[in-house]
């Protein structure tokens, strides 16, 4: 057994989870994925980015971003 293959081993889980066939059908539409385990991955994942631009964004209104008065995206771009 190679290193890799004990990572991949280590780092999966297997789970059995009661889904209804309509949810599993629009999200391998909608993913592209595969097969169900590569829809759900994709979905997951693609769920996971939005929650955590949420909290980010959350974050940011909480205590928005300054800038410098001096700053300017033109002394930026002349700087190259």
């Amino acid at each position: 057994m190679t290193l890799t293959t004990k990572y991949r081993i280590i780092h999966r889980m297997k789970i059995t989870a009661i889904l209804p066939d309509e949810l599993i059908a629009e999200i391998r539409q909608y993913t592209g994925g595969k097969n169900i385990t590569e829809s759900l991955s994709i979905a997951l994942r693609a769920w996971l980015t939005s929650e955590k631009m949420k909290e980010l964004n959350q974050k940011i209104e909480e205590n928005p971003l300054e800038f410098d008065e001096k700053f300017s995206v033109f002394n930026l771009r002349d700087r190259r």
